[in-house]
């Protein structure tokens, strides 16, 4: 009589003789089917946000791997497309659900071999590539951590990824190797693209760049496409560690989970609205966190298409252009990329997505207005951060309200805190999770960093540094950072409600708004100011914006300086607006006093 495997792990057959000896996880018929209902329920009510609210509850497995227990299980035999890439020079790259689960599995069995081991640490510094979403289900498939690391990144960030993370391997594209030379330790050094130091073709032999040779990623494609774990997979062992974006500080470490990522991402795709078969394009950078909501887990919670336009500078007309050819049925994309985009004729998409989002920043009201004028379709802000899923949206179907940026997500529990008596439920006050229901969406904390930890999670809260204020209705509005609201004649200015106001004048393209040292009112509010094109800066020019702003702005809250300057920004996007208040309050000759100009 021939033994059988059991159809799950029992005493006899534990979990980790189970998963070695079948190849599968340990979670079959459990983990992946409560993923399935909690996401089935909210494709069923992505439109209808009470039923969803209410009724949506978090699946919390013991054990769950993402890559096996659910990328590889609606893969199998799945020839729709997973990925597809299209190149500046107009090559096209589709890969299926199917050809992704089989080359993960040759990557990981690959790494394996090149010693990569459960928990051990991979920076990943790829672009919009194959071998980012291969590595990334690789690594899971492995249990290893990965590390994202931009491009952009030089030499002194990567030695400090590499030194705080205690990272043992690195992935890295041709170009980019050089950055790693003098930069030592222990760590496997795995190159994607050609010989170390250029792209394919390049006459730089493997290991020319000073510490250790590097290995070939392509070697893995002669692997097999077949993948046995080894070990099961707990739901809080480590997944990802992100380094922040450093607006105001140095970079925090954010760890996250086989759960608070994979399955924190649900809450993403019912914000986004995104549906099994839709074509989903986000403008992210890989190396950030927005990259993983929305150009891995989102959309393929959803078991929808990422769809990548890979251009070196930004071309709004080729960009509608490949989103035709495409088919995109939704579109997430930053403040800075909506802003560049309404300077185009948007009359060039033909077929306008069903959905539009925008994240990393609140997106103002007038982009807003001139894509739902263009288009007919509005965009719907949503709120979350590295360390979280998103944690406020307008979601499809809700009744939405200029300048708010939506309700609570399914599954979060929102609560508005003083930041300074420390009491909760305020009408306007730091915006924090209520810890008593731990979101799943929520990372385990910063990495190596207790007290900072503590901090954010006092009072039983998981406090985000950002301030909001919320309506009758639970709408919730985005006030600022909690650093960057400041006061002017003793009045609480918003920087955002500013810098909208600024928007709405054709002269503007971006703007931000700091306080100015004053010797009456304590502080003014000064603008930076990028023009839009046809522009020329000068007083005259001033001249006008400063008139937009006492036409449109309360006397407290209007202009009072102005310069005329290219923004701060992290590599991520984002303003760095601590940058511009050092700038301001150091004093400058190119700025423009509304006093004098009046």
């Amino acid at each position: 009589m021939t033994a059988r495997t059991p159809s799950g792990p029992t005493e006899e057959f534990p979990a980790e003789e189970f998963r070695t000896a079948t190849g599968r996880t340990a979670t079959d018929g459990t983990a992946t089917e409560e993923f399935r209902a909690a996401r089935d329920f909210l494709l069923a009510h992505r439109e209808d946000y009470a039923t969803a609210y209410e009724g949506f509850s978090w699946p919390r497995p013991t054990h769950f791997n993402w890559a096996l227990d659910w990328f590889d299980r609606i893969a199998e035999g799945n020839d729709r497309t997973a990925l597809h890439l299209v190149e500046e020079d107009g090559q096209r790259t589709r890969l299926t659900f199917a050809e992704m689960s089989a080359r993960s599995n040759q990557v990981a069995n690959w790494l394996r071999e090149q010693g990569v081991r459960a928990e051990d640490r991979i920076v990943v510094m790829l672009g919009n590539q194959t071998e980012l979403w291969e590595t990334a289900l690789a690594a899971m498939k492995l249990r290893a951590v990965v590390i994202p690391a931009t491009p952009l990144l030089g030499p002194a960030d990567l030695r400090d990824r590499i030194g705080r993370g205690r990272a043992r391997h690195v992935i890295v594209r041709a170009e980019d190797t050089g950055k790693f030379a003098g930069i030592t330790g222990g760590f496997t050094r795995i190159v994607v693209g050609g010989p170390a130091g250029g792209p394919v073709g390049a006459p730089t032999d493997k290991g020319d760049t000073g510490d250790g040779d590097w290995l070939p990623y392509e070697d893995a494609y002669t692997r097999p496409d077949t993948f046995t774990p080894h070990g099961v997979t707990h739901a809080d062992d480590p997944l990802m560690l992100y380094f922040t974006s450093g607006t105001t500080a140095r970079p925090k470490l954010v760890e996250h989970t086989h759960v608070s990522y994979p399955v924190g991402h649900l809450a993403t795709m019912y914000w986004i609205g995104l549906k099994p078969g839709d074509v989903h394009l986000n403008i992210a950078s890989p190396g950030w966190a927005k990259h993983a909501w929305s150009n891995l887990f989102a959309p393929w919670n959803a078991e929808a298409t990422v769809f990548i336009h890979n251009y070196t500078r930004f071309d709004p007309a080729r960009l509608m252009a490949e989103m035709d050819a495409a088919g995109v049925t939704s579109f997430c994309a930053p403040p800075t990329v909506w802003r560049m985009l309404i300077q185009a004729d948007l009359s060039l998409l033909r077929t306008p997505p069903r959905e539009a989002v925008a994240a990393g920043e609140p997106l103002n009201p007038e982009v807003i207005e001139t894509v739902r004028r263009a288009w007919g379709v509005t965009i719907r802000d949503g709120f979350g951060q590295t360390e979280t899923a998103v944690q406020v949206a307008n979601s499809p179907g809700q009744l939405l309200k200029a300048g708010s940026m939506g309700r609570p997500t399914p599954g979060f529990t929102v609560t508005l805190v003083d930041p300074v008596t420390g009491v909760p439920g305020v009408d306007e006050g730091e915006i924090c999770l209520d810890l008593s229901t731990y979101p799943v969406g929520l990372m385990t904390g910063y990495h190596g960093d207790p007290d900072r930890t503590a901090e954010a999670m006092a009072g039983g809260y998981y406090r985000t540094g950002d301030i909001g204020a919320r309506d009758a209705d639970g709408y919730l509005t985005y006030v600022g950072r909690s650093d960057d609201v400041f006061k002017a004649s003793d009045y609480k200015i918003s920087p955002f409600e500013l810098e909208s106001a600024l928007l709405e004048h054709e002269a503007v393209a971006e703007a931000a708004v700091v306080p100015a040292p004053d010797p009456v009112r304590l502080a003014v509010p000064k603008a930076y100011v990028v023009l839009a094109e046809g522009w020329e800066p000068g007083p005259d020019t001033a001249k006008v914006i400063f008139a937009h702003s006492r036409s449109v702005l309360a006397p407290y809250k209007r202009i009072r300086r102005l310069e005329f300057a290219e923004l701060p920004k992290t590599v991520s996007g984002k303003i760095r607006r601590i940058e511009l208040r050092e700038r301001t309050a150091a004093g400058s000759a190119a700025e423009y006093d509304e006093g004098d100009l009046r």
